[in-house]
């Protein structure tokens, strides 16, 4: 009787240990699964990150883009401004203040100078007056352009309270 015993003992551990093995494997597999679908969770939210940076990036792209073309825009159309103010000068819509209008005649007494100087002078300070009205237009061209991207940096939340970028 003392072998079927220990045949019998010998199966019932041969038994433990093929119930020890399988369960040990199901919990292996079940880890294994657990770990891939974590992984491709992960893998998932990549992707949204990614999808989102990209859509950032040409939204961000098509308001620089806009920004640079109103700013061309407005640089080519600055050009006429020197011409166009002339021509208000002599037309009489735009008057000199009392400075522009007197720092040539100080300069020239009336008996002294030719009717041809001066009319060259009125024309050199109409002129000049063109050039400064211009670059004084072409400076808030290029502000306004330089606003409207700080603007659009900081509504995408690219900069921090005292302007340093993230």
């Amino acid at each position: 009787m003392r072998p079927v015993v220990y045949t019998l003992l010998v199966l019932l551990a041969l038994a433990v240990a093929a119930a020890v093995w399988f369960r040990g494997d199901a919990a292996v597999a079940g880890a294994r699964a657990d770990r891939a679908e974590s992984r491709a969770a992960l893998a998932e939210d990549a992707v949204g990150y990614l999808q989102r940076s990209l859509q950032y990036e040409r939204d961000a792209a098509r308001a620089m883009s806009n920004i640079g073309e109103t700013h061309e825009r407005d640089r080519s159309d600055a050009a006429g401004v020197p011409a166009a103010v002339v021509a208000d000068l002599r037309a009489g819509n735009r008057r000199l203040q009392e400075h522009w209008a007197a720092c040539e005649t100080r300069n020239l007494s009336a008996g002294a100078a030719a009717t041809l100087e001066r009319d060259a002078a009125a024309q050199r300070r109409e002129a000049d007056i063109g050039h400064l009205v211009q670059a004084g237009r072409d400076a808030d061209d290029q502000l306004r352009a330089c606003q409207a991207v700080i603007r659009e940096y900081a509504g995408a939340g690219l900069t921090t309270g005292d302007g340093a970028e993230r």
